[in-house]
């Protein structure tokens, strides 16, 4: 059984930082690749981040150059590193697994 954490969110004014965190439990964590999607109220879920097993990166365009995905293998911990924060990522971010399991989201809001 998979299960993930989403922590870190938050409340900050534009141009501020936030570092989301993802703490998975079960198994198969260092073989699958994680993602970070995020949700807007009244808009489709979208990708923002993926890294892969081989720590290979990608990015939506609406985010490359500010955020930034790592994780830790040791740790079963994905991390996002959000910079530069605009008023248009506001939405609750959630962290998914293989494209299978999903966190619960936490909510980030950035005020103009």
């Amino acid at each position: 059984q998979v299960q993930l954490v989403e922590s870190g969110g938050g409340l900050v004014q534009a141009g501020g930082s936030l570092r989301l965190s993802c703490a998975a439990s079960g198994m198969f964590f260092s073989v699958s690749s994680m993602d970070w999607y995020r949700q807007a109220p009244g808009k489709q879920r979208e990708l923002v981040a993926t890294i892969t097993n081989t720590r290979s990166t990608n990015y939506a365009d609406s985010v490359k150059g500010r955020f930034t995905i790592s994780r830790d293998n040791a740790k079963k911990m994905v991390y996002l590193q959000m910079n530069s924060l605009k008023p248009e990522d506001t939405a609750v971010y959630y962290c998914c697994q293989g494209g299978t399991y999903w966190g619960q989201g936490t909510q980030v809001t950035v005020s103009s």
